[in-house]
């Protein structure tokens, strides 16, 4: 499969990277300003703003691609730019008539035991800090909710950094997946796992989410 990484010098689209090379895919990354640290052999790194759907559709109709990661997150302070970048990539994926896999926000899943209550307005899951990125999170999967192209929407649990690499995790649909001590998390390596796992056989769902 030929897939194309938007945001591949970030924590998820660096691994995202890794996990699909290791599953021999071919590979394209995508950055902005920062060319990936560590670029796994055979992958081909070219330079794209994700703000300029003309040039990623270019890119994605050139290089072939059957699916594209939009994996791209804004610096803090600019968090209210996420829906219009990730509207720029799903223009950029429709007019290539690629598939997009958004790898959003925890945000918009509800809470476990709360079918009326949103991740974004608990403060145990979103401290008061990353307000500004849950708000960004949910107006991004209204984006997508509103767009012809063909995506799918993942949610991560709350808590998404560094870690080991099991290849094993749980899915579900739109309610935040926890512990039995009702923490949230997985590791940037086991997401991207799933993130392969959706692209080789998708679930035929458009909003999921993951966890341990």
């Amino acid at each position: 499969m030929k897939i194309t990484v938007v945001g591949a010098a970030g924590m998820v689209g660096s691994r995202v990277l890794a996990e699909a090379a290791r599953r021999g895919h071919d590979l394209v990354a995508v950055f902005r300003n920062r060319r990936p640290a560590a670029v796994p052999d055979g992958v081909t790194a070219v330079e794209g703003d994700a703000d300029d759907p003309a040039r990623i559709s270019r890119l994605l109709g050139d290089a072939g691609t059957d699916v594209v990661v939009a994996a791209t997150r804004p610096p803090a302070g600019r968090e209210a730019t996420l829906a219009a970048t990730t509207n720029s990539l799903l223009d950029a994926a429709a007019a290539a008539g690629t598939r997009i896999l958004v790898v959003g926000g925890a945000a918009p899943l509800r809470l476990p035991g709360e079918p009326e209550g949103l991740v974004a307005d608990s403060p145990v899951y979103v401290p008061a800090e990353y307000r500004a990125a849950a708000a960004a999170s949910a107006a991004q999967l209204d984006v997508c909710r509103a767009h012809m192209a063909d995506w799918v929407y993942l949610s991560p649990p709350a808590l998404l950094e560094p870690g080991a690499r099991t290849g094993t995790y749980r899915r579900a649909t739109t309610t935040l997946l926890t512990r039995p001590d009702g923490t949230s998390g997985i590791s940037a390596e086991d997401l991207a796992v799933a993130v392969l796992d959706e692209l080789e056989q998708p679930g035929g769902v458009r909003h999921f989410t993951v966890g341990y």
